[in-house]
Formats: structure tokens, sequence, C-alpha cells
């Protein structure tokens, strides 16, 4: 399988790494806003560059009718016009704010707990994720796809940044230097607490999950999402 990277910042060279090694080859490297690169050769884009260039780089694979996987985060104001634009190209795509296959698995275990807790009264519910120094946006899109888990099967409507409230999820978001990612789910009562984490420790999990979706999505049209890739 040919590869395009767009983006080649750590995560696209930890991605290099694992699909090289799964036998596949990287075609072309794309550096932060290069708007000029070709996609005629490549087979599936994978893109982990930034916010600012997400949308061109989503919509340039559609254009060029090459299936794009994409995890970077803080352009999710844009999703819904290139899910449009992939349904119009009859394009591929999968976005995701995290591809371990670990946190996928974590993502449905938090909707059940959710869904678990959801009638039992007395329960607090706070969040909390850590990321190293570079990551731009806070909270991270793991920590918004777990409060938005949350929400979908409880009574709680929101999620606010450092703030809670009756029917507000708060996230405490921290940057400590050289933290993959740590995402943990409290309910907190007066008689015992309830703790679901996951614990990153390399960027390896993040890249593999990515070129499982990769080669998942190869020759496939349609907006999917790492729970079709998984089968969950």
């Amino acid at each position: 399988m040919k590869i395009a990277l767009l983006g080649y910042g750590k995560m696209g060279k930890t991605i290099e790494k694992i699909a090289t090694e799964r036998g596949h080859t990287i075609i072309l490297k794309v550096d932060k806003e290069d708007t000029t690169y070709d996609l005629s050769e490549a087979d599936v884009a994978i893109d982990f560059s930034i916010p600012t260039a997400a949308v061109n780089n989503i919509t340039n694979c559609f254009n060029a009718g090459v299936p794009v996987v994409s995890g970077t985060t803080g352009w999710l104001d844009h999703y819904e016009a290139m899910v449009a634009l992939c349904k119009e190209k009859k394009g591929g795509f999968i976005y995701a704010s995290n591809y371990s296959l670990g946190v996928n698995l974590f993502f449905e275990l938090n909707r059940k707990l959710a869904k678990m807790m959801a009638p039992l009264e007395g329960y607090n519910i706070a969040m909390e994720e850590i990321h190293h120094t570079e990551k731009l946006d806070a909270p991270s899109g793991t920590a918004i796809t777990l409060a938005e888990g949350i929400i979908e099967n409880t009574d709680k409507t929101e999620w606010q940044l450092d703030n809670g409230g009756k029917n507000i999820i708060p996230i405490i978001a921290k940057r400590i230097d050289k933290v993959p990612g740590t995402h943990t789910v409290n309910y907190t009562s007066e008689v015992d607490d309830i703790e679901i984490k996951h614990t990153a420790h390399n960027r390896n999990g993040f890249a593999l999950g990515a070129v499982v979706a990769a080669e998942w999505l190869t020759d496939k049209t349609g907006v999917f999402s790492m729970k079709d890739v998984l089968g969950l």
C-alpha cells in the first residue's frame, strides 16, 4: 500500500516507522502547511497535521480520489462540511480523536459505564487528561469524545474546561513534558469512587491504530469511525 503522510512531526515519523514495518511504502511526506503536494500515486493518506492545515489536507484528498484517515484535532467546526464533501466526491474518510486500539475499547467501556451509572444518585462525574507540553489544543479530542459518550448516556448536557455543575462535566487539562496521553473518568460519591483510566506509554499505539485504519479504509467509500474498523 502506498501511503501519503500529511503532517510529518513526531506522530508522522512514528506512523512512517510502523507502516514500513507492516510492509507499506511512504510515497509522500508533507510538513506543516504545504499545499503544493501531489497525491496521484497514493492509495491512502494519513493526516496528522495541525488544525489550520487539516481541512485543506482532507479536501485535497477527496478532490484527488484518495481515502483519508485523519487524526488531527482542533478543526472539528468544519467536520460536517468535510463529511458532506466526502459524500459529494464519493470519497473514503475516517476521523478519530484517538486511533489507539486500546483507547477505542476504552471509549466503549466509558459509554457502558455511563449508561450503568445514569440511574444512580449521589455520584459526581469529573474527567482529567494529561498530555505533553507540545499539544496545541485543550481539552484533548480524546477527552471530548469521552465526555460526549457520557452525555449521550446520562443527564449531563455539556462539558466545560475546568468548570463543573449540575449538568456539566468538568474536564481538567494538564500539560506535562513527555506525557503521551492519560485520560481518567471519575464517579465520586460520599460512599465510594469509581474510576476508569487509560494511560498511553508511547506514540506507537496511536500510530498502529492509524495504520490499521488506513489498511481497512483502502478501496472503501463512505464516512466511517474506529468502531467500524474494530467491528464494535
